[in-house]
């Protein structure tokens, strides 16, 4: 049986693999040629994620049996679309996919059913002053429907958001971007799955960020569990389960951002998929649930063993775990730590690079730059902040001055010595 995953870049390497190895005959698809999963897969497929029209072309010219994403927002509404065209299994709704895709139709019905979110606008090129009256300074601008912290800014005067525009609209298909009051927060992720319309949480992160203006959003960590967890579990819930009602969603995983600040809760955006940020290999590591296969077998027609989910209660997870998301500075690396030896250090499940030595690292303007991630447990959250710094005192990419490329080295937002 064929299956097609769009997306062919190290988000989706772990779906192809998985895959794969299940006896599926994988098509990985999306616009780059040189794309790593092609390299894998057993056959590729040349199409925009964002398109599709292109991506059901290929879909039938591979005669596929199956269609599935991972880890990036916009292949959603794609994936739904051309499973409900050629009447394939798929887990959404296409209005539903479409509404957790577009920032639009997710902001308004975040309004329409009295969701917090930050307050918002729409604005297009020729906006005026009055567009943007009553809305609190400073802003956050975004496109509507982008993915990866692309084309993403704060901005403190009107003037500001005018000369950001064009950066914004570039990565969007949209004629109008979104500006949203800026709302000093702590961030939260809310990974889970629904099961027949009933969200069954699984973790609840703090998802850390770069802290200045300019690489805004941009994360940098996830920490389980959640330092809020004790005070906004029953929030968190009542909200994650006001949006899967919402917005329709019946079955499939989720990927919910939340803000914590001191207006409360309020809901950034909403994603249906696996997270980015290795959710597929962390989460059944402390949960026992395994997302990937479960998003494999339900696009394929298969059962969906839930007896995993049906086990597992959050409260009585007592584990610590911190994905390190890290990043370097521009240049060409000259030397990188074996990853061997990194995977022989206490607490670590695992680490890939995403660069080689020789290879020239760019300017950091998005989160698809990640130089790599490592997977760390503790037994407690200062055993956690040991292993993690014994991690940065081992792991160097090395310019050819000597320099460690590796930056905002940190756990929890504490920064990390090494």
């Amino acid at each position: 049986m064929k299956l097609m995953i769009l997306g062919a870049s190290g988000a989706q390497l772990n779906a192809i693999r998985r895959s794969m190895e299940m006896g599926y005959h994988v098509v990985a698809s999306d616009y780059n040629t040189h794309s790593p999963g092609k390299q894998i897969a057993n056959e590729s497929g040349l199409a925009s994620t964002f398109d599709v029209e292109a991506t059901l072309k290929v879909a039938q010219s591979c005669a596929i049996d199956g269609i599935m994403t991972t880890g990036t927002d916009q292949p959603v509404y794609v994936v739904n679309r051309v499973a409900a065209a050629l009447h394939l299994p798929h887990f959404l709704s296409v209005d539903s996919a479409y509404k957790v895709t577009n920032k639009r139709p997710m902001k308004e019905t975040f309004s329409q059913a009295d969701i917090p979110t930050p307050d918002y606008r729409f604005i297009t090129e020729d906006f005026t002053d009055e567009a943007l009256e009553g809305l609190a300074f400073p802003v956050v601008v975004k496109p509507l429907d982008s993915q990866g912290q692309r084309g993403i800014y704060k901005c403190h005067t009107i003037q500001e958001v005018r000369q950001h525009f064009h950066q914004v609209i570039q990565h969007s298909r949209e004629e109008s971007i979104l500006v949203e009051s800026y709302y000093k927060n702590d961030e939260i992720t809310i990974s889970g799955w629904v099961k027949h319309g009933q969200a069954n949480i699984l973790t609840i992160t703090d998802r850390v960020t770069f802290e200045d203006d300019k690489h805004i959003g941009i994360c940098t960590s996830h920490e389980f569990p959640s330092k809020h967890y004790a005070a906004y579990k029953d929030e968190f819930t009542a909200l994650t389960n006001r949006i899967v009602d919402v917005f329709n969603i019946m079955e499939g995983p989720i990927y919910f951002q939340l803000f914590v600040g001191n207006e409360g809760i309020k809901v950034n955006e909403i994603a249906c998929r696996i997270g980015g940020a290795y959710e597929d290999e962390f989460i059944p590591y402390i949960t026992g649930v395994d997302l990937l296969k479960m998003v494999i077998d339900g696009t394929m027609g298969k059962t969906i063993d839930y007896a995993p989910l049906d086990r597992y209660h959050m409260d009585s997870n007592t584990q610590h775990l911190s994905v390190q998301l890290f990043f370097a500075e521009a240049g060409k690396i000259h030397y990188l730590t074996d990853r061997e030896q990194i995977l022989k250090l206490k607490g670590v499940v695992n680490v890939n690079y995403n660069y080689k030595e020789g290879e020239l690292i760019r300017h950091l303007e998005n989160a698809s730059q990640r130089a790599g991630y490592v997977i760390v447990t503790g037994e407690s959250r200062e055993n956690l902040l040991e292993h993690i710094q014994e991690l940065y005192d081992q792991m160097l990419m090395l310019d050819d001055k000597g320099k460690n490329m590796i930056i905002n080295r940190k756990i929890y937002g504490e920064s990390i010595g090494g």
